[in-house]
């Protein structure tokens, strides 16, 4: 028999406190993609230590700035229309995630409110009429980014219970570790608004924000003659593995208002598309309490491996940074980009997937596969 909405459904979401510890929170989530010619991802957040940080971030940081170009898959021709709730929760409880955040087709009729308003909220975000979505559409926002944003508060909600009432709670760091073009902006991006519009002060980073500055690539290339490993940014080797440490404990300290720091940024199209690290006047500045860091990168979570630290590209980014008129790597670049630097996936990932990230608890701990438009998969 198919569930149906009672006639009056809502959800608060609440938090409390317990304990606390010394260690900074921690949490890893990861996108992994399946070696078949349908390219598929997986997504994944863990957590280590008594308190609990997660890994997810995106390049773009404001949710007051431009969205990143759609990804929402193929484009659908005929549009459709949401005409009923009861519509919609059937379309919600058929989503492939369901399950794996926890929720049943009661749960989801008890907090429908709550999807509907987040899903409005990405709508407008995208700039989408949310009365008339297209498939593509639908399923990206109440398949995905709707699932993902309800776990990752959840996350939250949970940290925040460890702590007492007076404590100085430090943010979660919820990390997404996933291959370029998997659309890890496009839902940090979201992830982040949805946040911001639910009350929970929250900042993203990227593992890119760590590269070396231009001066310091051409430093590391020049002692490395003959490396192409290390020739270019992107291989791990080519970030500054203490200033990402060092900006991570710093927004762990930002638990009281009044409290601020600047974020780094790095900007890819100096150069002609080498990058450097943007000037830090341009840094957005970040003010506590602060709930929530988003912290992205394509290598989260892999165990080290001797001699085989590589970094894959999407040209389809350089491509959209030359349409918008900045500078990019040519098509050519971008393939010896990535003949560089893609033997890292193939060394990396089965002990990934085998495993999990690295250091990860499987109690926090989400992985989605997606397809080759980007849109979640049933299983993993």
């Amino acid at each position: 028999m198919a569930a149906s909405l009672p006639p009056s459904a809502s959800a608060a979401i609440t938090s409390s406190s317990s304990s606390s510890s010394a260690a900074p929170p921690l949490c890893v989530a990861r996108r992994q993609y399946r070696s078949k010619a349908a390219v598929s991802c997986s997504l994944t957040v863990t957590a280590t230590g008594p308190s609990r940080k997660a890994f997810l971030s995106c390049p773009d940081h404001s949710p007051t700035a431009s969205p990143p170009r759609a990804q929402a898959g193929a484009p659908s021709s005929s549009p459709a229309l949401v005409s009923s709730v009861q519509d919609l929760y059937d379309f919600i409880c058929s989503g492939p995630l369901v399950d794996r955040i926890g929720y049943t087709k009661e749960k989801i009729a008890e907090s429908i409110d709550r999807w509907l308003i987040a899903g409005g909220h990405v709508a407008r975000l995208f700039r989408l009429n949310e009365l008339q979505l297209s498939e593509a559409e639908k399923t990206r926002i109440y398949h995905f980014y709707i699932p993902v944003f309800l776990w990752c508060e959840d996350q939250v909600i949970e940290h925040r219970a460890k702590y007492n009432d007076g404590d100085d709670i430090p943010p979660l760091v919820i990390g997404v570790s996933a291959p370029q073009g998997s659309g890890k902006t496009t839902l940090v991006f979201a992830l982040d608004f949805l946040f911001r519009v639910a009350g929970r002060n929250s900042t993203t980073l990227s593992i890119d924000d760590f590269y070396l500055t231009a001066k310091e690539q051409n430093q590391l290339r020049d002692s490395n003659p003959g490396n192409a490993l290390l020739e270019l940014r992107g291989n791990a080797g080519s970030h500054d593995l203490q200033f990402s440490v060092d900006t991570l404990e710093s927004l762990m300290k930002l638990t009281k208002k009044g409290t601020k720091m600047k974020v780094p940024r790095y900007d890819k199209s100096a150069f002609g598309g080498r990058g450097d690290r943007a000037d830090p006047s341009t840094w957005p500045e970040v003010e506590g309490p602060l709930e929530v860091v988003l912290f992205e990168g394509w290598m989260l979570g892999f165990k080290p491996l001797p001699d085989e630290v590589v970094k894959a590209v999407d040209p389809q980014a350089e491509i959209a940074m030359r349409a918008d008129g900045k500078p990019g790597m040519s098509d050519e670049e971008v393939m010896d980009f990535v003949s560089r630097y893609l033997p890292a996936y193939h060394a990396y990932l089965p002990t990934l997937y085998k495993e999990g990230p690295n250091g990860s608890d499987p109690d926090h701990l989400l992985v989605i596969d997606i397809d080759e438009e980007r849109n979640p998969l049933w299983g993993s």
